[in-house]
């Protein structure tokens, strides 16, 4: 949600937002890469693989952003 939406305007929660969703999708998308193993579908397996790769990666971006605005002003109200 955009800032107006939620009336709170905070870099550092919305970086550790998704990151932590990314996180938490990355762990479901393991049960769903076993899923369509287990059923033998090569295709979507890879599919779900390549999805948590993606998620994996913008959690890590996240983790890098969030060094990079820790302790200074951009970073809103929550790391004052």
């Amino acid at each position: 949600m955009a800032t107006g939406e939620t009336g709170f305007d905070d870099v550092t929660f919305d970086l550790i937002s998704v990151q932590y969703h990314s996180l938490k999708a990355g762990h479901d998308y393991g049960q769903y890469v076993r899923d369509a193993e287990n059923a033998g579908l090569d295709d979507i397996s890879q599919f779900f693989r390549q999805v948590m790769k993606e998620d994996s990666e913008r959690a890590a971006r996240c983790h890098e952003l969030l060094r990079q605005v820790s302790g200074t002003d951009q970073a809103g109200p929550a790391t004052r």
